[in-house]
């Protein structure tokens, strides 16, 4: 088991770990030692036991605050889950009628007379290029 020194509250401490682990206790141990150092710095000089056991507390107050707020966000997650599985088994919602205004007769004559127009002079250019 490979042997890894910590340091928590200017404190040096040995501790074994199973191999692997290492990354693990050392992020585990700063934040313990932040807690340490914090508590330190608000109180004073600290026998070592009283320090790891208010830091320990300091942490486990933290986590738990975080294990709350995590079974909050599951919970929104959940119920956001089901809005959305209600969502996708509602029926499609009926098509809507929609009304288009109808075009004025005498605007649709003008259109006929402009387009019959359009392919005279397109006749008559077709001829002039033949010759």
């Amino acid at each position: 088991m490979p042997e890894q020194t910590i340091t928590i509250g200017h404190k040096d401490f040995t501790v074994a770990c199973q191999p692997g682990e290492e990354p693990f206790l050392i992020a585990a141990a700063e934040m313990l030692d932040v807690e340490a150092r914090t508590l330190l710095n608000q109180i004073g000089r600290v026998p070592a036991e009283r320090m790891l056991l208010m830091a320990g507390l300091m942490l486990a107050d933290k986590t738990a605050e975080a294990e709350d707020r995590l079974k909050a966000a599951e919970a929104e997650v959940a119920g956001l889950r089901d809005e959305i599985s209600r969502l996708h088994a509602r029926p499609e919602p009926a098509p809507r009628r929609i009304e288009v205004p109808v075009v004025p007769q005498d605007l649709t004559d003008a259109l006929t007379e402009l387009a019959a127009r359009a392919e005279s002079v397109a006749e008559d250019l077709e001829a002039r290029a033949k010759v």
